[in-house]
């Protein structure tokens, strides 16, 4: 079961600004998030791992941050993005998933020129964003947040053999949602996340993650 804790005593240890990964994880452990319509849910809950309609052809997002994934589906109200699933991952597995990602923009600090940032996006199979990161009311605020897409093989793996459970965040998000219309931070409750770093320092700078 993920660790949960109320919103306003987290935020109180988060960073307000730089890119950081905040997420819920342990020694062996690494959650994510997506949000998807009804069939691929129960599959994916019913199996523990990703089938039947989930698409293994196309690139699929994956986000650490919880209220990053509740920004992106209002929620739980947007058409296909009714269920919230936590997928948990092998926290070895995700650092793979890191060291792989290349960035959407062209960030000089890090390829020679446009054209070799484009041949790497080529070559890669995983995305990585850094988008402004939102409070629960959807207002963005001066910390970054990760998200990531993978395609391919990556894909495959993280559907089934990089999987240690999944579990529906649906019934929590239902109800923290009418807590945040009320507008009650005092009150509203959301998987416990801390900033996240991986061991490899190269992977770190690689994906230019701020230190603190």
């Amino acid at each position: 079961m993920l660790q949960l804790s109320r919103y306003v005593e987290q935020v109180e240890h988060w960073p307000e600004a730089g890119r950081h990964i905040l997420a819920q994880f342990d020694d062996d452990r690494f959650v994510v998030y997506q949000a998807y319509g009804p069939n691929i849910a129960e599959f994916a809950l019913e199996h523990q791992r990703f089938g039947g309609e989930f698409s293994f052809q196309r690139m699929t997002w994956i986000k650490p941050n919880f209220l990053w994934m509740m920004y992106r589906s209002g929620w739980a109200t947007k058409t296909g993005q009714e269920r919230v699933l936590a997928v948990i991952l092998k926290r070895q597995f995700f650092d793979q998933v890191l060291s792989q990602a290349v960035h959407t923009t062209f960030e000089p600090e890090l390829y020679a020129s446009p054209e070799d940032h484009r041949q790497a996006l080529e070559e890669s199979p995983v995305r990585l964003q850094w988008d402004p990161d939102h409070d629960p009311d959807g207002r963005p605020v001066a910390r970054r947040a990760i998200q990531l897409g993978i395609k391919g093989e990556i894909v495959r793996q993280y559907a089934s053999e990089a999987i240690k459970g999944i579990e529906d965040m649906t019934e929590l998000v239902s109800a923290q949602r009418a807590i945040v219309e009320r507008r009650d931070w005092s009150l509203l409750t959301i998987p416990s996340e801390a900033m996240y770093r991986p061991d490899d320092a190269k992977i770190a700078e690689r994906i230019r993650l701020d230190d603190r």
